[in-house]
């Protein structure tokens, strides 16, 4: 697999694959990890939040319990976006690896590059979109 920045490959991501996994979800409406995946939720995207404070509170977002851990989901996942600062990414590699199936797309949100976590993502078989909104895409392309 490889990393994806094209228009087109953006396209056929956002169109092609509608469960998200959202590490680094946030309860606050305000922040950009919380407002992204609501506006994914209403044009008919199933989220999951991934935040362990939350998962501890036994919170639900969007029909979603939370969750601590990308493993803890039981079904697939199609796109794993994370929320998170880039020198943080790479701590949630194994996580992301421990999923079965395996996610077809990591999406790392506007602002967050590891590369090093993206090449041993995209080794794997995983494609990955660094540095890009999920919500400006949906808005600006479909």
């Amino acid at each position: 697999m490889t990393l994806l920045d094209s228009t087109p490959d953006v396209i056929r991501v956002l169109d092609e694959n509608k469960v998200v996994a959202v590490i680094g979800f946030h309860p606050d409406p305000m922040k950009p990890a919380h407002y992204v995946p609501e506006d994914l939720h209403r044009r008919g995207y199933a989220v999951i939040p991934v935040n362990p404070a939350l998962a501890a509170r036994g919170e639900s977002y969007f029909g979603q319990k939370a969750v601590a851990t990308l493993a803890e989901i039981g079904s697939p996942v199609d796109i794993v976006e994370v929320f998170r600062r880039s020198d943080k990414v790479h701590e949630h590699l194994d996580d992301i690896l421990s999923m079965q199936p395996l996610p077809r797309v990591v999406w790392l949100q506007l602002g967050i590059r590891d590369d090093a976590t993206a090449r041993a993502l995209t080794e794997r078989g995983i494609d990955v979109i660094q540095d890009r909104c999920m919500l400006a895409d949906h808005r600006a392309l479909l």
